[in-house]
C-alpha cells in the first residue's frame, strides 16, 4: 500500500532512529513524499553539515529515491487544502510542511506516516499512521 511520508518519517529512516523499520516497510510498498517535505529533509541534512546533493546522489544510486520513494510536486489544489488545514491544526502546532504532507495524503486518498504524535488526535479526512 502506498503511503505519504512526512519529513520526520524520512529522517527517522535515514538516521536509523526508532520507527525506521516501519518506514522501511512503507518504502517497500511504494512511498511518496511531497517536494516541500523533501526540502525539509534536505535542509536538516544541510543543517547537520552534510551535502544535500551527495545524499540525493547516494539515494538515487541505491534505488531509493525516484524508484522506491517518489518526490511529488504540490499542486494549486494542494495549496488550497494546506490553507484550509491551518485553523483545524493550529492547536496541534502543525507546520506548513506538516499540512503539505496531509494535503498530499488527502488528495491521493492514501495514509500518511509521521513521527509527530500531535497528529494522532486530529479529525481529518486522511489516515494518520504514527511510526513510533
Amino acid at each position: 500500500m502506498t503511503e505519504v511520508l512526512d519529513a520526520s518519517a524520512m529522517l527517522a529512516y535515514l538516521q536509523g532512529e526508532t520507527g525506521a523499520a516501519t518506514v522501511a516497510e512503507a518504502i517497500t510498498g511504494g512511498a511518496l513524499i511531497s517536494a516541500l517535505n523533501w526540502a525539509e529533509v534536505l535542509s536538516k541534512v544541510a543543517e547537520e553539515g552534510q551535502d544535500p546533493e551527495e545524499l540525493v546522489a547516494r539515494l538515487e544510486a541505491q534505488g531509493l529515491l525516484a524508484r522506491a520513494v517518489e518526490v511529488v510536486p504540490l499542486t494549486e489544489a494542494d495549496a488550497t487544502i494546506i490553507a484550509r488545514l491551518r485553523l483545524p491544526t493550529r492547536s496541534a502546532g502543525l507546520s506548513l510542511g506538516d499540512r503539505a504532507c496531509l494535503a498530499l495524503g488527502m488528495r491521493l486518498h492514501v495514509p500518511v506516516l509521521t513521527a509527530d504524535r500531535s497528529w494522532a488526535g486530529l479529525d481529518l479526512d486522511v489516515e494518520v499512521r504514527l511510526l513510533r
